[in-house]
Parts: structure tokens; C-alpha cells; sequence
């Protein structure tokens, strides 16, 4: 199963991080459209203010030029206003600059003077001030600037304004965002946790929907009407396929009893050898008739009701008892490595089955003189079951399938050991009665390594190779 949705990755999230981006900046593109609005207006009053006062001091009487030049400064408390009279050879004759900017062109315009003003009343200290300097008919320089502090500063309220516009309008967004997004993560993990039995095979179950109408119940309805008839489909699909093995199985029987009743009056006959090659091809038809039934029947998930505690070192040593004769008649080397674990929920039989078909496949399919291993050893989770032979293996492409009915591999193809293709099948459903895992890998030896879990897994887990619920990473063993 996946892991659970990252917060961040919802669609509130992201609308409000979409939001957040949006308002930034447009805001920013307001306030700086204000600003220089702002500027511009303020500027041109300014420049107009500095031309009067500019035009009313060179009209003033030449005599009296530096009389009103220092009454000019005198009249400005506060230092916005700055004003000098230079002679010839740019010495200071009058006003409060002290000397004369090289910056300032002569031109009688309005020109920034980035860098301020030297006044000997600021003790060095300069401001950005616009200003402007012209010559007069004697020779004489007269300069006039006019601080601009103050549209700097309305310029400093407009940018403050804009951070806390941002911080009012993003930090309710975040925590609305918050708040609005833990409903539908809440409904999100519901669904989550609802779709856990279907994902186990249960398609009897159904997503829970609200009385809210929203997307998520909107969407939950569509799943809940494609879960139904996928149910209805996978129901008259395993109903055809249970009467057809259940129905054939009487006529099979009475055609096999016919058949060895003939055999028996042919003996001695030619003839007697085709007969028992019919009777052959017949079991092996009524033994994939009974495999189908058995697989039906382990998919009724109401036996799960009567599970109990069940020794799995007990199960693995009945199971070795009962294969060592087979493995010994084939030469092989049949071990049993029992570690202390703890016992598990399950059924005691149905336990016994599945490792049974597991320690058949291995010692089927390990030619003689090999090596079959049984193995029991306790995980951080629980129990779990290793079973490793030194045969051909199973391909790392053919693990998802050898889980699925009739599925034969390569292997049990070229080597001839026949086998109807429903023996994982039975150990597949078992397992998932349980809530096990079984995952298929290659052991150190190059044989087949099959795993089973005896406990159940949490979701998020990673997927395994033949089974739709999860299984943790595994490190081979060796054979």
C-alpha cells in the first residue's frame, strides 16, 4: 500500500501557496506602482517649489543677493531647505552649504543629487536632496536644493504597509489552509484505510461517502459503483469456473471408474496400457478439478474466524517429517534449522498445507543430490519461514506470475515435472487468509528462496513479488 499523502502535496496546499505567490506579487507591483506614482507627483512639486524660490532670489537687488541668501537659510529651522551664493572661484559668500557640489550642473534644471549636500550645520551628514544651481549676470553662483527625506520616507511606509498586507493576509491564509486541509486528509486516510480489505481481495467492501456531496464523495461513488460490478463480473466468473470443476468432477469420476473396470478385464491385453494412460490423464484432470475447488474454498474468508495460536517450529517439523522420505528416495539433503519464535494466529492445517506445497515444489524441482533448507527464525516483526532449495530457480520475471492459476514457468516446462500450475496458487490464497506475505527471491546457492512472513504488515511497506500485500526488504540466506 502507499504511503500516506504528503500535506504539502494537496490541493489546498497548493492553492494557498498559488494564492500567497499571486498576492506577493501583485501586491508588490501595486505598491511599487504607488511608489512611483508617489515619487513622480512629489518630485514635481518639489522641482516646482525650487524653481520659485530660485527665480525669487536671482530677481532679488545684487547689493542685497547675500543678505537674502543667508535670510533664506535663517527662515528654514528644520535644514530641508538648503541654499548657497558661490563667487567667481566657487567660494562660499553666503548660505549654508559649504561648498559648492562638482555634481550640480550650472543649467538652472532640477537635477538628483544622490549624495546630498556638505552643510556645516549636519556635522558631514547628507541626505538625497534635489537641487539646482545657476549663474548669475555678475559672475556669482547661486545653488538651491531641497531634501527629499521625506519621499523617501513615505516610500519606506508604502514598502512597510505592503510587508504587513503580507504577513496579515498570508498568515490567516496558512492557518485557514491548515485547518481547511485537515477535513479532507482526515476523509483521504478513511478512504485510505477502507480500501485496505478491497486491496486484500474483499470486493465486498465499499468507500465511505459523506453527506457533504463534494469531489471526494462524488469520487467515492463512481469507485463503489466500479467495485460493484467488478464484484458482480469476478463473482460469475468464479462461479462458472467453480460449477464447471464441480460439475465435471461426477462424470470424470464415473468415466475413471468405467475405465479401471475395463482395465481389469483387459489384463493381459494389449490394449490394457491405453486404457491406464486415459486413467492417468483423468486423475490429473479430477486433481486440477479438486486444486480449483480448494483455491475457491480458501478464498471464504469466514474460516478466519477460527484461528488460533499455532506453534509454527511444531508445523515446520511435521512438515519435515513428512517430506524427509521423499527427498531421502531422491537423494537429496533435507535440513531443518528451528530458531525460537514466538506462535502466530492461524490455522494450524491450512498452515501446514501451504509449507507443505512449498517443501514439495523445492524438492520437485531440485534435481538429485541437492540441497532443500527449511528454516525458522524470528523477525523485529514476527516469525518468519524460509524455504531454499538448489535447483534452477525461479526467473526474477516470472515471480509475479507463478502466484496465478494454471501458470506454469520455463522451468517446470523444460525439466518435465508436470504439475497442473495451482500449487503456489493454494499457498497464494492461504497467505492471504492469514494477512501473511510471501516473496519470492534467489537464494545465495542460485536455487529459489521463498519467504514467508507470519505477521501482518504494515501499509506502506514495500510491495513483494508475488502477493498484493506488502513485504519488507529481505536479505538471502544461504542455501
Amino acid at each position: 500500500m502507499s504511503a500516506r499523502p504528503n500535506a504539502w502535496h494537496s490541493a489546498t496546499s497548493r492553492l494557498i501557496l498559488i494564492y500567497g505567490a499571486l498576492f506577493v506579487v501583485w501586491g508588490s507591483v501595486l505598491v511599487g506602482v504607488i511608489q512611483w506614482e508617489t515619487t513622480r507627483y512629489l518630485n514635481t512639486v518639489i522641482d516646482q517649489m525650487l524653481q520659485q524660490r530660485l527665480h525669487y532670489i536671482a530677481s532679488t537687488d545684487p547689493a542685497r543677493l547675500a543678505v537674502t541668501v543667508d535670510a533664506a537659510a535663517a527662515i528654514d529651522p528644520h535644514g530641508i531647505m538648503s541654499v548657497g551664493l558661490f563667487d567667481k572661484d566657487h567660494q562660499p559668500m553666503a548660505g549654508n552649504i559649504d561648498h559648492l557640489p562638482t555634481s550640480l550642473l550650472r543649467d538652472g534644471q532640477v537635477h538628483l543629487l544622490k549624495h546630498g549636500l556638505p552643510r556645516s550645520d549636519r556635522d558631514a551628514e547628507r541626505v538625497r536632496a534635489r537641487g539646482l544651481a545657476t549663474t548669475l549676470p555678475n559672475g556669482d553662483i547661486l545653488v538651491i536644493a531641497k531634501d527629499i527625506s521625506t519621499i523617501d520616507g513615505i516610500g519606506a511606509i508604502i514598502r512597510r504597509a505592503l510587508l504587513w498586507g503580507i504577513s496579515l493576509t498570508i498568515i490567516p491564509g496558512l492557518l485557514g489552509g491548515f485547518l481547511l486541509r485537515r477535513g479532507p486528509e482526515k476523509r483521504i486516510r478513511t478512504l485510505q484505510d477502507a480500501t485496505d480489505p478491497i486491496r486484500q481481495g474483499d470486493l465486498s467492501k465499499r468507500l465511505p461517502v459523506s453527506r457533504r456531496g463534494d469531489e471526494l464523495d462524488q469520487l467515492a461513488g463512481i469507485v463503489n459503483t466500479m467495485l460493484g460490478e467488478i464484484e458482480r463480473l469476478m463473482n460469475e466468473v468464479k462461479g462458472v469456473c467453480d460449477n464447471i470443476a464441480h460439475d465435471l468432477r461426477t462424470p470424470l469420476t464415473r468415466l475413471r471408474a468405467r475405465l479401471y473396470r475395463t482395465q481389469q478385464q483387459l489384463e493381459g491385453v494389449p490394449e490394457s496400457a491405453l486404457v491406464e494412460s486415459c486413467i492417468v490423464d483423468i486423475d490429473e484432470v479430477l486433481t486440477r478439478f479438486r486444486a480449483l475447488l480448494r483455491v475457491s474454498e480458501l478464498e471464504d474468508r469466514h474460516r478466519a474466524a477460527c484461528f488460533d495460536e499455532v506453534d509454527v517450529g511444531q508445523v515446520l517439523r511435521q512438515v519435515h517429517e513428512f517430506y524427509a522420505p521423499v527427498a531421502e528416495d531422491r537423494g537429496q539433503s533435507f535440513d531443518l534449522d528451528i530458531q525460537p519464535v514466538a506462535p502466530v494466529r492461524a490455522d494450524a492445517h491450512l498452515l501446514f498445507e501451504a509449507l507443505a506445497n512449498l517443501v514439495g515444489n523445492a524438492i520437485k524441482f531440485t534435481p538429485p543430490g541437492g540441497r532443500v533448507s527449511l528454516r525458522a527464525s524470528m523477525d523485529k516483526r514476527g516469525p518468519r519461514v524460509d524455504v531454499i532449495d538448489s535447483g534452477p530457480g525461479i526467473p526474477a520475471n516470472e515471480r509475479e506470475a507463478v502466484t496465478r492459476r494454471f501458470y506454469r514457468g520455463d522451468n517446470s516446462r523444460t525439466t518435465g515435472t508436470g504439475g497442473s500450475g495451482l500449487g503456489l496458487s493454494i499457498v497464494s490464497a492461504i497467505v492471504r487468509l492469514h494477512g501473511y506475505a510471501l516473496d519470492i527471491g534467489e537464494a545465495t546457492s542460485n536455487g529459489a528462496r521463498l519467504t514467508l512472513y507470519c505477521y501482518t504488515l504494515a501499509p506502506g511497506e514495500k510491495v513483494g513479488t508475488c502477493l498484493s500485500r506488502s513485504v519488507p526488504e529481505v536479505t538471502p540466506m544461504t542455501a
